[in-house]
């Protein structure tokens, strides 16, 4: 009985591991396929469509991005790499304050604040009003604060860190309040460090809203210095499409086939490249801040 038991166990086993691996397989296709594509040939994309090997193998869909737009690239690269680290630190120094704060049972007046904030989640005042606060009263044009203050909070987020803070024992606030600390000691030498899960977990998400945000830069920025990376790979992309329908003289590709439909590809592995190297080391603490809230014992 042991042996069958013994047998059947790793045979759910095997099977539980070829599943987990098809599937990754077919999560991970779509990543090899864009990046196969953007090093393809636009005639053999056309003729014989997308494919997991490159067809005609060549760099024009890059030459096309790079030679006529390289240093500008580069700028917009700085551009968006400020504007991540930046929005992401300020992001998280408000939303772990504001989160740690109503934590606090003995704070007055926290759920008429979580209250407020989670007001804002199911009404707001429209797109209109929300520009017209921004420009006119905060002077959000044409300024590199227009792609950091709008995004600097979100209640979800802080809402995911107030559940977090609040599964730290407060017997451990109390103690040190017998000791002499105040809250805002208590919150830098207590809270964060027994929260880094929820810390990374809410910072990766930040970063990922900042780094993947062209939005903003579409409706307050004119100043090509200001564009952002995601923004300009969409100017880019939309030049494509406005020379291959005919709009723009053909000659603006600058000698070079017109990678029209290999250049959403390249588009896309320029754009993801530094979040892939990036999430490997914090997907542990990602997956373990996910669940942080969903058992209660």
């Amino acid at each position: 009985m042991n042996k069958n038991r013994l047998f059947t166990d790793k045979l759910v086993t095997i099977i539980a591991y070829c599943f987990i691996g098809l599937f990754a397989v077919i999560c991970l296709y779509p990543l090899i396929l864009t990046i196969s594509v953007s090093f393809s040939s636009e005639q053999e994309i056309a003729r014989k469509g997308y494919s997991i090997l490159p067809l005609g193998f060549t760099f024009d869909t890059y030459k096309y991005i790079f030679i006529n737009s390289g240093t500008k690239i580069l700028k917009s690269y700085g551009v968006t790499i400020f504007i991540t680290v930046a929005g992401t630190v300020g992001a998280m120094l408000i939303t772990s304050m504001l989160a740690f704060a109503i934590s606090i049972k003995k704070l007055k007046y926290r759920n008429v604040i979580a209250f407020i904030c989670n007001f804002t989640i199911i009404f707001s005042a429209g797109l209109i009003p929300w520009y017209m606060v921004c420009v006119n009263f905060y002077g959000l044009k044409n300024n590199i604060l227009a792609l950091i203050l709008p995004s600097i909070f979100s209640v979800w987020n802080m809402f995911l860190m107030r559940t977090y803070f609040s599964s730290i024992p407060s017997s451990l606030y109390e103690a040190a309040e017998i000791d002499g600390a105040n809250y805002f000691t208590i919150f830098l030498k207590m809270a964060m460090p027994l929260s880094k899960t929820a810390i990374l977990t809410v910072g990766l998400m930040y970063a990922l809203q900042y780094w993947n945000d062209w939005w903003h830069s579409l409706i307050f920025i004119n100043d090509k210095n200001l564009f952002p990376l995601q923004y300009y790979l969409y100017s880019i992309l939309s030049n494509v499409n406005a020379i291959s329908s005919g709009r723009v003289p053909a000659g603006a590709a600058g000698g070079i086939t017109l990678p029209a439909e290999t250049v959403k590809m390249a588009v896309t592995v320029i754009t993801i490249g530094p979040i892939i190297f990036l999430y490997p080391f914090v997907q542990k603490y990602f997956v373990h801040g996910v669940m942080t809230g969903a058992v209660k014992e």
